[in-house]
């Protein structure tokens, strides 16, 4: 790495203000991906300092370094690998004890640390004052107060950063009989050079002596390895034996025992100690009967926010698309004189509607990622994984992983990547494998077409049976498959501190939304385009007929032939035609498109009036005005988060002719059942969500889970659906 740039890692407990502090100091020079082979996101970000450039890493929160965790696992293996230039370890000023023991052990390591001593209001207001210089002195590592939240401190913590040096060794005493075993160890480790090229030989003792299981495999592979195991063995028993204890929990107590001495010496309360805010207040968001109505209440709150009050805006965008940007992409190809060929429908149906398709999510992710990071910032989602960790404990789930589930009624996209606030990798991959059976609201719209059709005097009461069903088939799949692929794997504890209750920064909510959508963006822009893009070729080939590249009827596109292939496969469902299987195949992109190709496959006229093209200017005000409109469109839905009604306004009916002609086709490949619509209704709550959602399965859970994930749905759906129509064909007789 060049000598004008350093690498600085961040460390530190979760809920100490890591990621707050990380944002502050980075603002929007931030990359956003996976630590290689695994789930956990992993942040950087450039800063810089007097002419140097900081590249700074997030490292993911834990409370120590013993490798049981995804998270521990990465955060230790990256400070032996990579040996970063500094290591800043943020801690809670709230809960110095607590804190302190990370940081001792990043210590241990030898690495350079600089201490980001945060939540300094909250610790004075607590009434704690820490005498920051002695602390320093204690540890021999710089101390910077700071408040993340509000940017305070930052300063002078970059100018220790770009000041750092090695310093002098931290030794933590550990009494006479552990030092001298740690200083056999150590001279003998000298005699093995390869040992001490990978690891600092105090600190490797200590973790022998601790039985550290993954240090041990790695040693046996390293020339003198194994017999510094058996010397290791060798001290373990015989220190045993003298202290009657597991080493592990003789060198935590003492430790423990070192860091509690310092905490005493270097903070002093101002005054006595009584019950806060946040103890008060927990007594009510933690109440044992009040806690989870509580919790519901305000998850539903996120559920409103996400699915509705984006809703305007997500509006606005589609129509800016499709609208203007649509009409001045058709005004170029018409000035060089290409209005009438194939460029022109692969702009307007395939890019336009590729690029489309990605940002109307914009509105929805930046809501929720805004009701997230408010919840976090606030203290709040601690307390939310302790209230509910006992309910979905028996799914083999953690508490955090409601609130995703429940994201998912509004749009799988942003709770898949909702999956992100829980720091279990099981918890992740268990989780978004059951969030696509939470009905969105892209499913909506085609349960309302197929019920006012097939049950027009029980509409309301059928699409209330799929949401319910989407939970049920989640609940059951979750315990099945608790007891089976996620059997051997053990149920992850709760461990937390909570955080004292806290008003979330506007910056920091912001650094945190931008950076998430930003993420989304990347990812899923170019595989939905891909995934237009090819659609449209298929409708644009002409596999029969008399048409054209681009200009034939969709019944004699290729894409009618490669539908036709998949019908069979319906047949037993009630409705085995290549109209339903192209909607079907189609709703991949979007569940929304369902209703768009029935209408195109069954050849419907638009009945819009024709009306005068606008001019630029008109299109220019146009979009101004309807952007004011959408703002103030979606400030009226806030109120409306107090109260809600799950199925929103009663939508109009599509045109009798589209449903006379759904209706027509499913009585012929049904026999005359109405059970063939609902079958359809449940094949769509079930299979394959779409393709963005696809994408962030990919990405967040990994390539294998994501294809076990499309796999098992399509296979649940066609159960389902043909379980729905064949009893439903007797019960609806």
């Amino acid at each position: 790495m060049p000598m004008d740039t350093m690498t600085i890692a961040l460390a530190g407990n979760p809920n100490a203000g890591k990621t707050s502090l990380f944002n502050a100091l980075t603002g929007f020079r931030q990359h956003v991906g996976n630590w290689p082979g695994k789930t956990v996101e992993k942040k950087s970000g450039q800063v810089r300092v007097n002419g140097r450039t900081l590249e700074l890493i997030d490292l993911p929160g834990t409370y120590n370094l013993t490798p049981f965790s995804p998270e521990e696992v990465i955060t230790r293996s990256y400070l032996l690998a990579e040996r970063p230039d500094a290591v800043i370890c943020v801690l809670d000023a709230a809960n110095l004890e607590r804190n302190l023991y990370l940081t001792v052990q990043i210590l241990e390591m030898g690495q350079p640390v600089i201490i980001a001593l945060n939540m300094m209001d909250a610790a004075q207001a607590r009434g704690l004052q820490i005498d920051t210089q002695m602390l320093s002195a204690r540890l021999g590592v710089p101390v910077i107060p700071t408040v993340a939240s509000r940017a305070q401190g930052t300063d002078g913590l970059l100018q220790a950063v770009n000041r750092v040096a090695m310093g002098q060794a931290f030794a933590l005493d550990y009494g006479r009989d552990l030092e001298t075993e740690i200083t056999r160890l150590c001279q003998i480790m000298a005699q093995y050079p390869a040992i001490g090229q990978l690891y600092p030989a105090r600190w490797l003792a200590l973790k022998l002596l601790e039985q550290d299981q993954e240090l041990q495999t790695a040693l046996l592979t390293v020339p003198g390895g194994p017999a510094l195991l058996t010397y290791a063995q060798l001290s373990i028993h015989q220190l045993s034996q003298m202290a009657g204890d597991d080493m592990d929990v003789l060198i935590a107590n003492r430790r423990y025992t070192w860091i509690h001495a310092l905490v005493q010496e270097v903070v002093t309360p101002t005054r006595p100690h009584n019950v806060s805010l946040s103890d008060r207040l927990d007594r009510l968001v933690l109440h044992r009967r009040w806690g989870i109505p509580i919790f519901l209440a305000l998850m539903w709150v996120v559920f409103k926010i996400t699915a509705e009050s984006s809703a305007p805006l997500v509006d606005w965008i589609d129509g800016v698309i499709n609208g203007p940007v649509a009409r001045w992409g058709l005004a170029g190809l018409t000035a060089v004189n290409l209005q009438e060929t194939w460029l022109a429908s692969l702009f307007v149906d395939g890019l336009i509607a590729g690029v489309g398709g990605v940002l109307v999510f914009i509105p929805v992710l930046v809501f929720l990622y805004l009701a997230l990071a408010a919840l976090e910032d606030s203290g709040y989602m601690a307390r939310a994984a302790f209230v509910m960790d006992r309910w979905m404990s028996r799914l083999g789930l953690h508490g955090k992983s409601f609130l995703p589930m429940l994201v998912g009624f509004g749009c799988s996209v942003p709770a898949i990547y909702a999956t992100r606030t829980l720091e279990n990798e099981k918890d992740r991959i268990l989780t978004g494998l059951l969030v696509p059976f939470m009905s969105c609201g892209a499913r909506l719209p085609v349960y309302a077409l197929f019920a006012a059709i097939f049950f027009p005097q029980q509409a309301g009461l059928v699409i209330f049976g799929l949401y319910l069903l989407g939970i049920v088939t989640a609940v059951l799949l979750g315990i099945l498959l608790k007891h089976t692929l996620f059997q051997g794997q053990e149920q992850s504890g709760l461990v937390m501190e909570l955080p004292p209750y806290r008003l979330p920064s506007l910056r920091g909510l912001w650094f945190h939304t931008w950076v998430q959508v930003r993420a989304f963006l990347h990812h899923a822009a170019t595989l939905i385009l891909l995934a237009s893009l090819v659609i449209w070729f298929l409708k644009a080939i002409p596999a029969q007929g008399n048409g054209e590249f681009a200009d034939t009827a969709v019944p004699d596109s290729l894409f009618a032939t490669v539908s036709q292939t998949l019908t069979p496969a319906l047949e037993l469902l009630g409705f085995g035609s290549w109209q339903a299987s192209g909607a079907l195949l189609t709703g991949l992109v979007a569940k929304e498109v369902v209703i768009t190709t029935l209408a195109q496959t069954y050849a419907i006229p638009d009945d819009t009036t024709a009306e005068a093209t606008p001019t630029f200017l008109e299109d220019v005000l146009w979009i101004g005005q309807s952007f004011v409109q959408a703002i103030i469109d979606t400030l009226k839905t806030l109120p409306g988060t107090l109260g809600i009604n799950l199925f929103g306004e009663e939508s109009e009916p599509e045109p009798t002719g589209l449903m006379a002609a759904i209706q027509q086709e499913f009585t012929q490949t049904s026999g005359g059942h109405a059970a063939a619509g609902l079958a359809f209704m449940v094949f769509i709550l079930i299979y394959t969500p779409c393709i963005v959602t696809i994408s962030a399965e990919k990405q967040e859970l990994g390539t294998r889970w994501m294809w076990f994930s499309i796999g098992g749905q399509l296979l649940l759906a066609w159960l389902l659906a043909w379980l729905v129509f064949q009893v439903g064909r007797f019960l609806l007789a």
